[in-house]
């Protein structure tokens, strides 16, 4: 899962930077491992900087200052299955045709089919893991088809439509034809997020793509919508002939490439990944949350009984995707909410650190507790989901710790019980602490007293609108919207293994050298110029 923005201004001496930069600041959570910034400056050049770790860790003021030009892309990275490399930070660049990069989040399921065309038939050179730059490199190839000097915006959806039909997956992109405008595309099934928005300025119109519309609320974007699934939206920057005849600001072009083939929305954006002040898909991640809490509120008293008020002394939220849904929970039920967990917000995700001992230490780090809010009691902790079980089983034991009586653990999901394959790298299934359990197992393993787990009709019900009522619902069935063959599974379970032995090595190597306690820390590098 990763985090995706461009920026168009109409002010031709704009800088876009600026406002890049800070955006990817409110798309972090999607992303903790990498971070890079491409823009486009006069004669179509283009300036990037790029490199592992947090926002602040990749970019300083003196790389910001020469990122010039006004337009550009930017993109968070969450490692997927086949990548960890610092190498794999994106924008992704090349140079034939006419100088393109591309960030994408998502993943596509046959990505080998694509390695294997791109070698032998397209003969471009992939240098490293990661499904993006075999996007990049399958769309550069069919703008290299045309064979021309110059393409138009028509060019660039036929183009797509060739990419449509040989990708497969899950994935909302934004690229940059440098000198020529930006654009961005999103799956034919919608299951990554992808919003455009508009601004007025005195020399025209202003265009942001984001992940989240909460990027484009703050940089005051208006009249924002979501890219339907298929669709692709070109924003061209004014040329010589638009400037003498007195247009003022870019041009939008907007084509539905290939039609939609079945709208489902990636359910575990509402559950976990997007922030609760952006609207996905037409529905608040907010109110779909209270939802959740609602529901798993019912769910909660009908498995305590008549008493379960005599029973449960406390709601407490694991911070800070839980929060909403457990407040929900507690109001519901009319059970007292506590905020016993204090979370240190300096510490990243867990939930996408490598490796079970590394995460099971920095859940100690990420959270503290106030013990007056356990000692003798019998609480009920809510989290978004349970994965693996590391983060749940610190969490329990925590509250063991601090003297409760008994432990029970409310999951706003159903359980998970298959890897997702459209850009989570949750674990294969073997490492799933639901997979093959029932919930009285599933309690036994992290030590708790009960689990109670959101029934997967309820999760639908919390997340369906007039717009949307279907979602890709995977990693609880098993069952992909596009399909995931056997061999892709396996080939993404081998991936898998050999990401996270490099990631493991690179981390038992930081903490020899006594790294801070923000291990998500890496070197960063900077490349200024991109002829």
């Amino acid at each position: 899962m990763c985090g995706i923005l461009a920026l168009m201004l109409a002010d031709r001496h704009g800088q876009a930077c600026p406002e890049i930069y800070e955006g990817l600041y409110s798309l972090q959570h999607r992303g903790q491992d990498a971070a890079g910034i491409v823009t486009a400056g006069n004669k179509g050049r283009l300036y990037q900087c790029k490199g592992s770790g947090m926002v602040s860790d990749v970019f300083h003021q003196s790389q910001l200052r020469q990122l010039v030009g006004s337009m550009g892309i930017g993109h968070v990275r969450y490692p997927t299955a086949g990548s960890c490399a610092n190498s794999e930070a994106q924008p992704f660049y090349v140079n034939s045709p006419y100088g393109i990069v591309l960030g994408h989040n998502g993943n596509l399921i046959n990505g080998p089919d694509l390695r294997r065309f791109l070698d032998k038939e397209a003969h471009r050179h992939v240098n490293t893991g990661s499904d993006s730059e075999l996007l990049l490199n399958i769309f550069a190839y069919e703008l290299q088809r045309m064979d021309k000097y110059r393409i138009n915006e028509n060019d660039i959806f036929e183009a797509l439509r060739n990419v449509y039909d040989r990708v497969n997956g899950g994935y909302a992109c934004v690229a940059m034809i440098a000198g020529f405008g930006v654009l961005g595309f999103r799956d034919p099934n919608g299951i990554r997020p992808l919003v455009i928005g508009e601004r007025d300025t005195p020399h025209g119109k202003d265009y942001m793509l984001a992940s989240e519309s909460v990027v484009l609320t703050q940089f005051g974007f208006r009249n924002f919508r979501d890219i339907r699934p298929g669709e692709c939206v070109f924003i061209r920057r004014p040329d010589r002939d638009d400037l003498l005849s007195g247009q003022r600001g870019p041009t939008l072009f907007s084509r539905q490439i290939v039609p939609c083939k079945r709208f489902r929305p990636d359910i575990f954006e509402y559950v976990y990944f997007a922030r609760p002040d952006s609207v996905i898909d037409g529905l608040s991640v907010y109110q779909s949350r209270l939802n959740m809490g609602e529901k798993l509120a019912y769910n909660v008293m009908k498995r305590f009984g008549e008493d379960y008020a005599n029973k449960i002394d406390a709601v407490i939220p694991v911070p800070d995707s839980a929060r909403t849904s457990a407040l929900q929970l507690a109001q519901t039920a009319k059970l007292p909410y506590v905020e016993a967990f204090i979370k240190n917000r300096y510490i990243g995700r867990t939930f996408i650190m490598p490796g079970q001992q590394i995460r099971r230490k920095s859940v100690r780090r990420k959270l503290n507790v106030q013990l007056q809010e356990f000692f003798n009691k019998n609480v009920l902790i809510v989290d978004d989901s349970i994965v693996r079980g590391t983060t749940s089983r610190e969490i329990v034991q925590m509250a063991r710790e601090s003297g409760a009586k008994n432990v029970y653990l409310a999951s706003c999901a159903p359980m998970i019980t298959h890897p997702h394959v459209y850009g989570i790298d949750l674990a294969d299934c073997k490492d799933l602490i639901a997979y093959g359990k029932t919930e009285a197992e599933v309690a036994e393993s992290i030590g708790a007293d009960d689990v109670i787990y959101q029934s997967l009709e309820d999760l639908v019900a919390s997340c369906t609108t007039e717009n949307v009522s279907d979602f890709e619902l995977g990693l609880f069935s098993g069952e992909y919207t596009t399909g995931a063959s056997t061999e892709y599974l396996v080939h993404l379970e081998h991936m898998r293994m050999v990401n996270n032995r490099a990631r493991k090595n690179s981390f038992a190597e930081d903490e020899e050298r006594e790294a801070p306690d923000d291990i998500s820390l890496h070197n960063t590098h900077s490349d200024p110029s991109l002829d």
